[in-house]
């Protein structure tokens, strides 16, 4: 559910930075995943534009109504597609998806043939969509989303008979977690209302708090399994599907990539300063 509304959300944002309305009683996502080397490709036609081509990691297929998505490259640019009325014109596939984890988000791959959209389906200019503040703000929004599904870990943990010390130790441990993903994930919402429109610091406290909810939530992950054992992860079906799916969800962190943004980031601020 969290996936699922996270991009609806982030989906609303967007459209409001770019000065735009989501459509009412409209469930919306966001896909922009590229596979590499073959975007979604946006040509010119007579009377607008017509997108073609494939793009995978979509989620809400057969659920959502809208989708925001990147096409084009080397500068991406966003458009915004009526999923129920261009159907005739987009293929889903399901099959692509071969995990349980998300399952139920109806996760897959599309493929676009030759969709006509008009100009004022195109958001913003070229690289718009990944230059805004709010592509760092969303950053941190899914970040919130790795931190709630770690800390619902603990709702099976906090209800365990197991009291022996060496899970004792482990619980503390994730609690203590929990509440630093918390404390860090207000302290980042703060400061994103203070300085809203600060592209540059928005970037460097996404990266940030993107590692550190990604490495908090990674270890609460290692201690959940060494605390409980097999059981919670094999025969507990609302807590194994949470286990796998929070451990792919943290998985849209670059990881190192975006740490060597930061660094350079973090370089470029003393060299200027």
């Amino acid at each position: 559910m969290a996936k699922l509304a996270e991009a609806h959300w982030d989906a609303a944002a967007i459209l409001a930075e770019a000065g735009r309305s989501a459509e009412p009683n409209t469930l919306y996502a966001v896909w922009a995943s590229e596979i590499p080397g073959h975007a979604v490709r946006l040509e010119r036609t007579t009377d607008g534009f017509q997108i073609s081509g494939e793009k995978p990691f979509c989620s809400g297929l057969g659920i959502v109504d809208r989708a925001l998505l990147t096409v084009g490259l080397p500068h991406p640019r966003l458009v915004e597609v009526d999923l129920r009325k261009n159907s005739s014109q987009i293929s889903y596939d399901l099959e692509v998806w071969k995990t349980e984890a998300f399952r139920n988000t109806q996760t897959g791959a599309i493929t676009l043939h030759e969709l006509r959209v008009s100009p004022d389906s195109l958001i913003g200019g070229p690289a718009w969509y990944l230059e805004r503040p709010g592509f760092w703000h969303g950053a941190c929004g899914t970040a919130a989303c790795w931190a709630g599904g770690v800390a619902g870990l603990l709702d099976f943990a906090l209800v365990s008979k197991r009291d022996d010390p060496h899970t004792l130790a482990h619980l503390g441990a994730m609690q203590a977690a929990v509440w630093g993903m918390y404390a860090l994930l207000k302290q980042a919402a703060d400061e994103i209302d203070a300085a809203p429109s600060d592209s540059k610091a928005a970037q460097i406290r996404a990266l940030k708090v993107r590692h550190l909810i990604d490495g908090m939530g990674t270890a609460t992950l290692q201690r959940f399994a060494r605390a409980y054992g097999p059981y919670p992860l094999s025969m507990n079906e609302e807590t194994a599907s949470r286990y796998q799916e929070v451990g792919l969800y943290m998985r849209q962190s670059h990881a190192e990539r975006d740490l060597e943004s930061l660094g350079q980031l973090t370089l470029t601020e003393i060299i200027e300063s």
